[in-house]
């Protein structure tokens, strides 16, 4: 299967799985290597017979949407990103937890893969603001789709060169070298907890201070599938919450109840009072049936 083959039944197929071709462009190559594998699996001989298949049988969809995850991290990927949320949205969210008489902030890393996202973010609150806000605790909940990414990051070793953007002070401190790899000690894995789950079919509970949904739903998922999402995640902000998104991505037209947060590119603030009266909308909400 040529590259001209696997672009065009990707066109043909992504928008049947909610997502879009825009956001698989400069990755193809990954996933179409991944289908391609399917093919010679299945005793197929090109992208037409696949196609076929695909036409024939509504279980291989599942197949195929297992060869689109791309994953592409590192510890503080983006660092204007980790940046801001240093500098400007954490302490932000741990002055006005503190104001409520709260004692914790909750975080959601969507989309989480290997871990370095919200290991990077345990870091940074362990080394730049716990001392600053010590009657405040981080809990981490991190989430992906994919189980195998998932048992990676519950392991926490990593090689070295995903590490190339974290001080060396961090490093020190918290990675102990075993063999060729570097993994995080068990003290800085603590906030975090990991759950399988797909995004696209269900989110955690909320209300989090902070969710980060980088380079995922607003990359690679179709128009109306984004603005359902972006609607949701809204809605599992606390008051005041911040919302995060990869440095290329942006919140789809109309997505209501976010602004983009002063001084922090790439984050969105959710304005005080909304999800207290979308709770009430929804307790005031009649039983069914009548």
């Amino acid at each position: 299967m040529n590259d001209r083959e696997c672009v065009a039944l990707l066109g043909w197929a992504l928008p049947r799985l909610g997502h879009r071709w825009e956001g698989y462009r400069r990755v193809r190559r990954r996933v179409c290597r991944r289908i391609a594998a399917r093919l010679r699996g299945l005793g197929l001989a090109d992208a037409a017979a696949y196609r076929r298949r695909l036409e024939a049988d509504p279980g291989e969809w599942a197949a195929l949407q297992a060869c689109l995850p791309v994953t592409v991290t590192r510890f503080c990927r983006d660092r204007e990103v980790f940046r801001a949320l240093a500098a400007v949205v954490l302490p932000a969210l741990a002055q006005a937890a503190l104001a409520a008489g709260g004692t914790a902030l909750r975080a959601w890393s969507a989309g989480c893969a290997n871990g370095e996202e919200p290991y990077s973010l345990g870091l940074l609150w362990r080394f730049g603001l716990q001392a600053r806000f010590p009657g405040i605790r981080l809990e981490i909940l991190a989430t992906d789709i994919d189980a195998q990414v998932l048992q990676r990051a519950g392991t926490a070793c990593y090689p070295e060169s995903s590490l190339r953007e974290l001080p060396g002070e961090w490093r020190q401190a918290a990675f102990s070298r075993q063999g060729g790899r570097y993994c995080l000690r068990p003290g800085y894995r603590a906030p975090v907890r990991f759950v399988r789950q797909d995004l696209a079919q269900e989110m955690p509970q909320g209300a989090f201070h902070l969710i980060l949904c980088r380079n995922l739903a607003f990359t690679y998922f179709s128009e109306p599938r984004q603005r359902r999402i972006a609607s949701q995640l809204a809605e599992r902000l606390a008051p005041g919450g911040c919302l995060v998104l990869g440095s290329h991505e942006r919140l789809p037209r109309g997505t209501a109840g976010l602004q983009p947060w002063p001084g922090a590119r790439h984050c969105y603030r959710k304005a005080p009072g909304v999800w207290q009266s979308e709770q009430r909308r929804r307790e005031m909400r009649p039983p069914i049936g009548e």
